[in-house]
């Protein structure tokens, strides 16, 4: 009886350490709704095309990385199909002051900027407010830890021929050729690189 005890006891405790350490595991690549929605159903080439947030319609939808994204027109579905990274929110559509700071959070579609090319979202007015005082800055944060947040840096350091994150700051990562890379010779001669 003791002995059931104490079993019952260490599986309680190993359950309670899983539910503890279910915030420790990636995210989702895409923040979605529980429907699978990505950017709660807005169109992300609005932003770009319009300057605006745009409700998308379920009659112009296109499925990527496990996400169903919503378009205002067939136009703008197609221009996102050609190239999803190009119009994809950055760090999956999560917050990116709160990816900055290490964490995950959700988002209003109307609270966004576009910074360098690249459509950026913020749980609400208040945090963009935050956000838009350093928004280099941020990035450069955000860039840093969401590699980890998403469970890019396990899958990087998985496959060591293929380090092509888009986000690294490494010099000698092969994706950011240029003449002033000091591994350009490594990489030459590296059959991963190519």
């Amino acid at each position: 009886m003791v002995q059931e005890s104490r079993r019952a006891v260490f599986a309680a405790c190993l359950a309670l350490g899983f539910l503890f350490a279910l915030p420790a595991l990636a995210v989702s690549p895409v923040n979605k709704t529980l429907l699978g929605t990505a950017v709660e159903g807005y169109d992300v080439v609005a932003y770009f095309t319009e300057g605006r947030p745009v409700q998308g319609s379920r009659d112009h939808s296109y499925e990527w990385k496990g996400a169903t994204w919503r378009f205002s027109s067939a136009r703008h579905r197609d221009l996102f199909a050609a190239n999803p990274p190009k119009y994809a929110p950055q760090y999956g559509g999560y917050c990116a002051y709160a990816v900055a700071q290490g964490a995950t959070a959700g988002i209003d579609p109307e609270a966004w900027t576009i910074h360098q090319g690249k459509l950026y979202l913020n749980l609400d007015e208040n945090i963009q407010a935050r956000w838009l005082e350093d928004v280099t800055g941020y990035v450069a944060k955000a860039d840093a830890n969401w590699p980890g947040l998403s469970g890019e840096a396990t899958t990087l350091a998985a496959n060591p021929c293929n380090p092509c994150s888009g986000k690294s700051t490494n010099p000698c990562n092969p994706c950011a050729a240029t003449a002033a890379n000091p591994c350009a010779a490594k990489r030459a001669a590296n059959p991963c690189s190519h």
